[in-house]
């Protein structure tokens, strides 16, 4: 059987950019053909590494006849943009998290992309980690009961690139950026056909003042209409490299991930070159991430998005899902102001399909 094949619209030729594209290396017939990034030369180097044509605007590669699907590596703040473009050009579009920098606008990108009628998906890779997946097979097969509660700790020293620390550029700090995260964490655990009813969270900007207006640490109570709770303590000041642990308990047990740990570790007197995302030191004990693509999950939510547009059907997390995200956001912020928990917005979309498993989790809840 031939495979269709996938031309990729790469907007974005840094940090992220590099990882989504990395995520295809294993998709059959999928490749980057054009891109477009920040400043000539650094889209220009993408695109001799990846054997794609750069660009010079976002336009030309929505526009270019060779591009199937869209994938937005774009800062927050471009988001729309790209979104409005890709779709007013009929293309497929995937775009990173966080979706919008607010609600509104991840609702405006949704709009757009359902009035269009075109592929909408979003690019959250830490559903899509081995670890984080396995931890889902366990909770519909009841190896832990009834989950109860989920606990997410993510930190490192901070971003590293200037826009993030612009929080009104960005839309946020800490909260935004890994939260997030999280949040979706949270949603794909629990079973999405349970809404969240609430958010309680405290922020503060406690190291890096000098730098930056936003919060530079955070902690996010999300509370279930089942009264179901789940914590995210995120912080862009945490000492010893990134941290990426996320916790389920249940009546009948437990899971306890951390995608950042690894199977090696060394002590050494010279720089080794790459050691992993937010790695403190180059020398000294070092934990090098053997293949961070595929432990950070991009290789099978690449290959999930290209193999949902080859067959015509919805990805795993779509548009829809980053609104949902986004409204879980927007109260959090909304809660850090008033000092109270603050009700999350409804998401209203068009019909959505449930999943098997979401079907599973209908089930626990029916049975409590």
């Amino acid at each position: 059987m031939t495979v269709k094949d996938v031309g990729i619209g790469m907007l974005g030729s840094g940090f992220i950019g590099e990882f989504h594209t990395l995520g295809l290396r294993y998709v059959p017939n999928a490749r980057v053909v054009a891109n477009y990034g920040a400043g000539p030369e650094r889209r220009e180097a993408f695109a001799r590494r990846f054997g794609s044509r750069p660009f010079d605007s976002i336009e030309e590669v929505c526009a270019d006849p060779d591009v199937d699907l869209v994938v937005i590596s774009l800062p927050n703040h471009l988001h729309l943009e790209a979104v409005r473009t890709a779709t007013a050009n009929h293309k497929a579009v995937a775009c990173t998290k966080p979706l919008g920098r607010t609600a509104a606008e991840a609702a405006e990108m949704l709009r757009l992309a359902e009035d269009a009628g075109v592929f909408h998906a979003y690019l959250e890779n830490v559903v899509f980690t081995t670890e984080t997946m396995r931890m889902r097979e366990m909770i519909e097969a009841g190896a832990i009961g009834r989950p109860i509660t989920i606990r997410a700790r993510e930190g490192h020293t901070g971003p590293h690139a200037s826009h993030f620390w612009d929080a009104a550029l960005a839309g946020g700090g800490a909260l935004l950026d890994m939260a997030s995260h999280g949040a979706e964490v949270a949603r794909y655990l629990f079973g999405k056909v349970v809404a969240v009813r609430d958010v309680f969270a405290w922020g503060a900007t406690l190291v890096h003042g000098d730098r930056m207006s936003g919060e530079d640490n955070a902690v996010m109570l999300v509370r279930f209409e089942d009264d179901r709770l789940a914590t995210m303590d995120v912080s862009w000041s945490s000492k010893g490299g990134l941290e990426n642990r996320f916790e389920v308990y249940g009546d009948a047990g437990r899971i306890v991930q951390d995608i950042t740990s690894t199977v090696m570790r060394a002590f050494i007197e010279r720089p080794a070159g790459y050691i992993g995302e937010k790695a403190d030191t180059e020398t000294g004990w070092v934990f090098p991430v053997p293949d961070e693509t595929h432990v950070h999950g991009h290789d099978a939510m690449m290959r999930e998005v290209v193999e949902a547009l080859r067959a015509g059907t919805a990805p795993r997390e779509t548009f829809r899902d980053g609104l949902a995200v986004n409204s879980i956001i927007d109260a959090a912020y909304r809660s850090i102001r008033s000092g109270r928990w603050e009700a999350v917005e409804p998401v209203k979309t068009r019909a959505v399909s449930t999943r098997p498993g979401d079907a599973v989790a209908a089930a626990m809840v029916a049975s409590r």
